[in-house]
This record gives structure tokens, C-alpha cells and sequence, in this order.
């Protein structure tokens, strides 16, 4: 595919059939996974691979229950209870409580972890991570297979690392599910450049010609 058709129609495919994804698709995912940088290209990452249908289970029932206890505490999601259904916000969460319920059908989890030893504290750690993380999403659609970011994961963070064996030390910082859509690709809603692109300085529009 086109790069920049890859770009643009990647988005968050949380609606996702069982059926079972190659091995040599997702060796090539991991692959572009580890192409990514990262701060001072110590690549301090490890992607566990889940595909036991019993670790699946397991780990579909702590982000269930992390979902329903605990997302619904934070100010922006509170805001979908009161919206209409055909709010933008009522159908991404529409979308996300269906993964919520059905992450352990998803034939591939990859849970995108950071050993952050050593590294300064704080967002910039982020950077040694997502790239991969993001590698991982676009190669993913270039497949025609479909994925999504989450970290909903972490509110059970210590059961996932105990049910895995990741050492304390370890960021699980994100959960990627993997699998055929049952949608479609396509771009999604955006706010346009001339929105969220300042020139120069913040807030300032592009210099007229």
C-alpha cells in the first residue's frame, strides 16, 4: 500500500473476527515494530506475543472488569453517559465497550512493554515506547488487519504482569489487540491542520503568501 494511504486510513478497529492471523504476519509486524527509534537507541522494549486462548480469557477478564469499574470514573468518559447515541463521543464508546467485551476473542494480543531503568522520569519516556507502538498499528493496517492502542490494561496492571511473569521494573505501556475487521478502514474524523498547526509561534496562523 501506499504509505500515506496507510496513514490515512489507519484508525482504532476495536470490532475484530476470531479468525486466526499467519505467523508471517506477524513476524512482519514485529519486525517494523523494532525498525522504530528510540531514546538513545538503547531500545529498552519487549513485546510479549499472547495468543493462549487461556491467557487471553484471563487477560480479557481484567480489562472487562477495569472497564466497567474504573473508566467511567474519568471526567471525559462520564460525559458519554449524558450524550446522545449519535454524539461522536457515545459511539467511541460504543466501540470500546465492545472490545471490552470481546478482547479475548481478538486471535492476538501484544502487549508493548518498556523497561524504563535509568530513564528520566516523566512523558519523554513515552518516546522510547510509542514510535514502536505506532509502527506496530500501521503495519498492522498495511496487512489489512485491524488494531487498536490501549492502556485501559494498566488499572489491572499488577495482575497482568503477575499472569505474564513481566518483572516489576517493566511498563506495560500499551495493549494491542490484533485482528481481522469487522468494519472497514478508512479515515477517520479529524480536526483539520488549520486547527491544531500553529506557525512560529503558539496560536499564530500560516504567514500569508
Amino acid at each position: 500500500m501506499d504509505f500515506f494511504e496507510v496513514v490515512s486510513t489507519q484508525r482504532a478497529i476495536r470490532r475484530l473476527t476470531p479468525d486466526p492471523i499467519p505467523d508471517e504476519a506477524i513476524d512482519r509486524i514485529l519486525e517494523a515494530a523494532i525498525c522504530a527509534p528510540s531514546g538513545g537507541n538503547r531500545q529498552s522494549w519487549n513485546f510479549v506475543v499472547i495468543r493462549d486462548a487461556d491467557l487471553r480469557a484471563k487477560i480479557g477478564a481484567h480489562y472487562r472488569e477495569a472497564y466497567f469499574k474504573e473508566l467511567f470514573n474519568l471526567p471525559y468518559y462520564r460525559g458519554a453517559l449524558a450524550a446522545s447515541p449519535d454524539s461522536p463521543l457515545a459511539k467511541v464508546v460504543a466501540s470500546s465497550r465492545h472490545l471490552a467485551e470481546h478482547l479475548a476473542e481478538a486471535p492476538v494480543l501484544i502487549l508493548a512493554c518498556l523497561d524504563t531503568r535509568g530513564m528520566s522520569p516523566g512523558i519523554t519516556q513515552g518516546a522510547s515506547i510509542y514510535p514502536a507502538v505506532q509502527n506496530i498499528l500501521l503495519a498492522a493496517r498495511a496487512l489489512g488487519i485491524g488494531s487498536t492502542l490501549t492502556t485501559i490494561h494498566r488499572f489491572r496492571d499488577r495482575q497482568i504482569k503477575e499472569l505474564l511473569g513481566i518483572p516489576p521494573e517493566v511498563e506495560t505501556a500499551a495493549l494491542i489487540p490484533l485482528g481481522y475487521p469487522l468494519g472497514k478502514f478508512g479515515r477517520a474524523p479529524r480536526r483539520p491542520p488549520e486547527e491544531v498547526v500553529f506557525f512560529d509561534r503558539w496560536g499564530a496562523p500560516r504567514p500569508a503568501c
